[in-house]
């Protein structure tokens, strides 16, 4: 008899043990394992490659094969490879694993097969333990694969900037359920503008590396989600070898450099300001110095391209992109401020016919009118939201201030704020 048993294989738990236990008390265990690509359209992306999981789950007593589930649903393996059974835990008799039940009954019906559910196994919360797992935090190592096992996994990695551990926190944390399932930020971008704008500074490259990192270590130190830093233009190409190889060695998953030179000039001034551009040949050299300073093949060199920024069509832009991609770089971030998206759209059309698998960067912030649905339509595979989270505490901050000016005393302020206990309970340990 041939019993098939989906699972993800990121956390073993005595649950998991009974329900294999089980199974192989009826016949063959043939477990589907799901893929990376399975999980990350519904879940956070699993701690352990497809690989280790693998590994790990063929060594256990009473598991006969592992074979891949490829999609979210069972069904599509049980009509593959036909099984006389399949079990699970009746715990997915309500919540969101409700429909995948009552489609799982319907195939089995369908092939002549049974659903054998067993009983949860009290005492076992999946959710506490991946939370506990996460508290334990991460290596370098392992942060630093994330970004490219997401970009495998995902059609649209989602990247929220941080400037703090506090703000870190949340990206690592929040989680949204909507009808397609799991929605949270899938990493963190280190913006070198809201870094400086948080050190009261301006957006000119005045902070240096080293200070930068001291306060990334901050957010490394807090979370556990791939890091994209925003290099800015990456300085001398004989510096930017140790950025690289600084960045790597701290666990950081990629580097996005832009190809100006000069004062650095926020691109959001658009030609109001002069935005000069790098000689394509000088920005080649650049990147390819960075590929080979890094000593893995996981971090990431992204050319940014500030043509439209300058005042320049789209086809200098492509003719910087095929030149940077051609150079070494890992992908491409092309940056506008205009509000259309025209251009922007225009540019990722015609590159993707092109490069059909260099990932493309967006960062919407002044074309924000698009979903990301749209943007991914567009060939997009990261869409970066670079300085919200700063912008949304400067208002905040500055109306609790306001209030205990105008009325001489904090109670008004109040409603503004966390409750004095919750944030004491922010933060593990704190209590």
């Amino acid at each position: 008899m041939l019993i098939y048993l989906g699972m993800r294989g990121d956390i073993i738990h005595p649950g998991i043990i009974n329900i294999i236990r089980e199974g192989a008390r009826r016949g063959d265990v043939l477990v589907g394992l799901l893929t990376d690509q399975a999980i990350a359209a519904h879940k956070r992306l699993p701690y352990l490659t497809y690989e280790q999981r693998k590994e790990v789950i063929e060594n256990i007593k009473g598991v006969s094969q592992v074979v891949p589930q490829e999609e979210w649903s069972y069904v599509p393996n049980l009509r593959k490879y036909k099984p006389d059974a399949i079990i699970h835990g009746d715990d997915w008799k309500s919540g969101p694993l409700q429909k995948e039940r009552d489609d799982v009954y319907a195939a089995m019906e369908e092939l002549g097969g049974q659903v054998i559910e067993i009983p949860y196994t009290s005492g076992i919360n999946s959710s506490a333990l991946n939370e506990a797992v996460r508290s334990i935090g991460t290596t370098p190592d392992i942060r630093l694969k994330t970004l490219r096992r997401l970009l495998d996994a995902k059609p649209l990695a989602r990247i929220m900037e941080a400037h703090s551990g506090l703000s870190g926190l949340i990206i690592e944390h929040l989680e949204i359920t909507k009808p397609d399932g799991l929605h949270s930020f899938d990493g963190i971008w280190s913006s070198s503008l809201t870094d400086s704008t948080n050190k009261g500074k301006p957006d000119i490259e005045a902070v240096d590396l080293t200070t930068r990192l001291q306060d990334l270590t901050n957010i490394l130190e807090c979370t556990t989600k791939p890091i994209i830093f925003d290099g800015d233009t990456g300085g001398k190409s004989e510096h930017f070898v140790f950025t690289v190889r600084t960045l790597e060695r701290n666990g950081v998953s990629a580097v996005i450099i832009e190809d100006k030179v000069g004062l650095k000039k926020n691109s959001l001034f658009g030609t109001e300001v002069d935005q000069e551009l790098s000689p394509i040949t000088d920005f080649c050299q650049k990147v390819s110095a960075g590929k080979r300073a890094q000593v893995t093949n996981d971090f990431m060199v992204i050319a940014r391209l500030e043509s439209l920024i300058a005042g320049f069509p789209v086809e200098d832009a492509l003719e910087r992109a095929r030149a940077y991609t051609e150079a070494g770089a890992d992908g491409i971030m092309i940056h506008s401020k205009e509000a259309t998206g025209v251009d922007i759209k225009t540019f990722c059309t015609a590159f993707r016919a092109e490069y059909a698998h260099v990932p493309i960067v967006l960062v919407p912030t002044t074309y924000n009118q698009f979903t990301e649905k749209e943007l991914l339509s567009w060939g997009a595979n990261i869409v970066i939201y670079a300085n919200h989270l700063l912008r949304a505490s400067y208002p905040a901050m500055m109306n609790v201030a306001k209030s205990i000016l105008e009325n001489e005393r904090c109670l008004e302020a109040d409603s503004l704020c966390m409750p004095i206990k919750q944030i004491l309970e922010l933060i593990p340990g704190g209590k």
